[in-house]
């Protein structure tokens, strides 16, 4: 490992890369980079010909865990290392990292292994520019890269909380990636209010985190109930009593018009404003302070004897820049590739967040920020580089959340959703400790969501929601049980095949 002029960190692994040129290019330092230069090495064509180019100070790894197992308190066995590290990957961690998902017998540290590979890293040495007919890449650092293929794996940033309405305070957090988690933990280990602005999947990950550390935490959020975008009123209305079990209150419906800080210049009040709206399509925050203090002309005042800290991630969006160039959606955001992931210009590929992408399986185009599509399209895309494989990426959409799975939890809680979230619903169990809601649309099951099931239930899904049946609704509402309503779903695939 090497150091540039600046304390820059890069390592060479080949003598190839003596000059300029490099063979292929993958900008991006998250779950698609990671398995993208997987199937490079796989395939026998990463040695003296990959790249990688990453903003950030470590090699690529799987960031689920960040909102998981990588917050909870020492006591907890958390998923990370004791001095913070998240570099080695031990089977008892939820976070991976792809030295040793790739080789898993090795022994070696991170970057022994790209080394090992012929893999050529960059660390936080952003690419600022691109010269399309000099096929040629710019960084920060002002170095030029000449590639022959480029794979645009930039995933997506976190939209930062307005500077103006207290976005910079202190206690203030965003997370997106491994740094922000420390940061957060930091912060946790003193804190003793948390509001968590936001009632998405990953705001609730972080308030069963928050409760985790035993701290007054407080959901807030701009929808009638949590997961709005996915969960049915009565669904996530089982969930909010769980957290309420826990602890955890909520405040519905409401929006944030700015953070305030106290005398010491650190956050202490959150104000509301009322009729102010967030698109739940594109923002997700989550916030750590905990609001009970009283409500005084719409402002949430925090006592100032208590440490107080918030965590904001304000939504994402596609880290295009500088791409723009390469072609972009307007609807979906992010960059347009047809089913291999190649751009409109020749050598280019886009692949996980920042695909705009066709979803063959709803003929519609979509961009998907789940580390499931992350790491399929990687694979896709490189196979479809390297070899004769031409078929269209054909995706199912998956989402899946495990939260209060720590030690000494009651209840762990570990929902799968697979499909198309249309349609009227059909809601089944009492959530002791399972439930499943079916979406049928025009006598069809579109999708399914499982709380709790067995690995043979949760392997049901995918088949269910791909195969699309028509299934006896009446019937399939008059099941005594999830597991009577699962058969009679299986059946109905049966017979349709």
């Amino acid at each position: 490992m090497s150091t540039d002029s600046r304390g820059r960190r890069y390592v060479v692994a080949s003598s190839a890369f003596a000059n300029e040129n490099r063979e292929f290019v993958i900008v991006g330092g998250g779950n698609a980079a990671g398995y993208a230069a997987r199937t490079f090495v796989e395939h026998g064509m990463a040695d003296g010909r990959l790249c990688i180019v990453s903003k950030e100070a470590h090699a690529p790894y799987e960031r689920p865990a960040l909102t998981k197992g990588y917050l909870f308190p020492p006591d907890k066995k958390p998923a990370r290392l004791p001095s913070g590290q998240c570099l080695v990957y031990q089977r008892v961690m939820r976070i991976r990292v792809f030295i040793l998902v790739l080789d898993p017998v090795g022994k070696g540290k991170l970057l022994e292994w790209y080394k090992e590979k012929g893999i050529e890293m960059l660390y936080e040495d952003p690419v600022t520019g691109i010269d399309i007919e000099k096929q040629t890449l710019t960084t920060n650092s002002g170095k030029l890269l000449k590639y022959g293929s480029l794979i645009v794996a930039t995933g997506c940033t976190a939209s930062r909380f307005p500077e103006k309405i207290g976005g910079n305070l202190p206690g203030v957090h965003f997370i997106r990636d491994v740094a922000d988690a420390d940061s957060l933990i930091s912060s946790l280990e003193k804190a003793r209010k948390v509001v968590i602005v936001g009632g998405g999947y990953i705001g609730m990950e972080v308030a069963a985190a928050a409760v985790g550390w035993k701290l007054d935490t407080t959901v807030i959020f701009p929808e009638n109930h949590l997961l709005q975008r996915l969960f049915t009123p009565s669904l996530a209305q089982r969930y909010e009593e769980l957290y309420k079990e826990n602890g955890v209150k909520f405040l519905k419906g409401a929006s944030i018009k700015n953070l305030e800080a106290g005398s010491d210049g650190h956050v202490a009040a959150v104000k509301l404003e009322d009729g102010s709206t967030i698109d739940a399509d594109t923002v997700i925050l989550f916030s750590s302070i905990r609001c009970t203090g009283k409500v005084d002309n719409n402002k949430i005042s925090l006592p100032h004897a208590f440490v107080v800290q918030i965590i904001i991630g304000i939504g994402a969006k596609p880290a295009v820049s500088p791409f723009e160039r390469v072609g972009l959606n307007s609807t979906v955001g992010g960059i347009q590739v047809d089913g291999q992931f190649r751009t409109a210009l020749p050598g280019i590929f886009a692949i996980g967040d920042v695909a705009a992408f066709p979803l063959k399986i709803y003929d519609r185009m979509a961009r998907v920020e789940h580390v499931d599509h992350a790491r399929r399209s990687a694979q896709h895309c490189v196979k479809a580089l390297l070899s004769a494989h031409t078929h269209t990426y054909d995706y199912l959409p998956y989402f899946y959340s495990r939260v209060f799975e720590y030690e000494g939890s009651p209840r762990k809680v570990w929902w799968q959703f697979f499909g198309d979230n249309v349609g009227e619903t059909i809601e089944i169990g009492n959530f002791d400790p399972k439930i499943a809601t079916f979406w049928i649309d025009s006598g069809k099951l579109k999708g399914v969501l499982l709380e709790s099931g067995s690995p043979e239930e949760f392997q049901l899904l995918p088949k269910l929601a791909r195969g699309q049946p028509f299934v006896d609704k009446a019937r399939l509402q008059q099941a005594s049980s999830v597991e009577e309503a699962l058969e009679i779903a299986q059946t109905s695939l049966q017979a349709a095949v």
